[in-house]
């Protein structure tokens, strides 16, 4: 039975919180894909993607219009790239192409899995699709990609590190005169999750389904709103109570989208990831949370506390409300998509040091982070070594995607537009840690049973 309040309620989280479904994401397999030709086997990969998700734009419009909610994104991801690569040969640069083309034949926003999973090593196919990344992304608008570079049980190969390092600057050069966007679609990952729907990480696991569909939702203005309504006075144990109510209000809505887009389609429903991703319309913050949460400024000491009793009350909530949680699963703390972080940033209290620690606690990483454009390459490697060790001691996603501005400085600003925003030009600490890169090798996986 249809209950008039929980109708009511879920009518002003759409129209006045932000509430949306940030994207159905449909994962295919393409490891049928392959072939010993790389002509023969982009033919397939595109008939493949073509087959299977030419209605899924259709159907994401039909469920937003039956059930009046936002659907923002309707994505794709595939298998990584390199998996196909290591058994075709050729130019990667092939696949770029044809995804591109498949991309805008069935409109979806991205595709993502122009991808390698490199932490134990290169199998063939990986440092060609690594080294071709930066001309991918410059020749391409729909295409993303991301590399695994480090793992709990594997370690850190510190060799893929450093040449991520040079693959983020050259990437950022290629697109300069688009504000450096390339960068933007890269994401270099520890403990990367097969399922994730979210760009520019996302890449179809070779442990899925031949295809499935995968939700992410969204709703860090309807966290806030329900603490400015409800949390006044409220202790810090009453605070994470409302916050997983709340969650599970918004995962509810993702499962039912998620179970009707997967019927449509003709697909197995997937997961719902329940990330508070946010966008930089005024309110829709997660620094906005945070600051609801007793905060000045998002930054402040106190920060790291309160983003991981957020980020544990919104899991708790959303694995509630949803036959199946996955994905990354938390709260997103991009810099450029959030008005509050920007706001923090500007105002000096918050550096790329806090953010930092501020991962240790959260869904991925230095996300979305605009550091100046003379940046070396050996301080990206290095930012990309220090969030993977978070991410491999911890048992947890972490990521980077930094973007170096070329021509710019510390306080300028770099306009993405969209959901992408705009990001300050955030100081780093620019001592030397090239010796230590260029040593390469792979930092061990830690002894789990050691750990306390």
């Amino acid at each position: 039975m249809l209950n008039m309040s929980d109708i009511m309620e879920t009518i002003t989280m759409i129209q006045d919180e932000n509430l949306d479904i940030r994207t159905i994401t449909m994962g295919i397999s393409l490891l049928d894909c392959c072939d010993g030709s790389i002509d023969s086997s982009c033919d397939k990969l595109y008939a493949k993607i073509y087959n299977r998700a030419k209605n899924l734009v259709r159907t994401g419009e039909e469920i937003e219009q039956k059930y009046g909610i936002p659907i923002i994104n309707k994505r794709i991801a595939v298998t990584p790239i390199a998996m196909l690569a290591g058994a075709s040969g050729g130019d990667p640069l092939r696949y770029a192409k044809t995804l591109e083309c498949v991309a805008n034949d069935v409109g979806v926003n991205f595709i993502g899995g122009f991808s390698a999973l490199v932490h134990k090593g290169f199998s063939p196919g990986d440092l060609e699709v690594l080294n071709s990344i930066p001309e991918a992304l410059s020749l391409t608008d729909h295409v993303c990609a991301s590399v695994n570079v480090a793992s709990t049980k594997s370690g850190i190969n510190m060799d893929a590190a450093a040449i991520m390092g040079r693959v983020v600057k050259r990437t950022a050069e290629l697109t300069a005169d688009r504000q450096c966007i390339g960068a933007a679609k890269l994401v270099v990952f520890c403990n990367a999750p097969e399922d994730n729907p979210f760009m520019a990480g996302a890449f179809h696991g070779p442990g899925e389904p031949d295809c499935v569909i995968n939700v992410g939702v969204s709703g860090p203005g309807v966290v806030r709103a329900a603490l400015r309504k409800t949390g006044e006075g409220k202790d810090l144990t009453e605070v994470a109570e409302i916050i997983k109510r709340t969650a599970f209000k918004i995962t509810r809505m993702g499962q039912m989208v998620g179970s009707e887009a997967s019927a449509r389609l003709g697909a197995p429903f997937g997961i719902v990831d329940i990330s508070l991703a946010p966008t930089p319309a005024i309110g829709d913050s997660v620094a906005y949370i945070l600051e609801e949460i007793g905060l000045e400024h998002c930054g402040a000491y106190g920060t790291t506390a309160a983003l991981a009793l957020l980020n544990d009350a919104v899991k708790k909530g959303g694995v509630m409300a949803s036959s199946s949680v996955g994905g990354l699963s938390g709260a997103f703390i991009p810099v450029s998509e959030d008005a509050g972080m920007i706001a923090a940033v500007q105002s000096g209290a918050l550096s790329v040091e806090k953010l930092e620690a501020m991962t240790a606690v959260c869904s991925v990483g230095l996300d979305m982070i605009v550091v100046p454009g003379d940046t070396h390459e050996d301080v990206i490697a290095a930012m990309i070594a220090d969030e993977a060790a978070i991410g491999m001691i911890n048992s947890k996603t972490t990521a980077v995607r930094v973007i170096p501005a070329i021509g710019k400085k510390t306080g300028d600003i770099l306009e993405f537009g969209g959901l992408l925003g705009s990001g300050p030009v955030m100081k780093l600490n620019t001592a030397s840690p090239s010796v230590m890169i260029k040593r390469g090798g792979r930092i061990p996986a830690p002894i789990q049973s050691l750990k306390n």
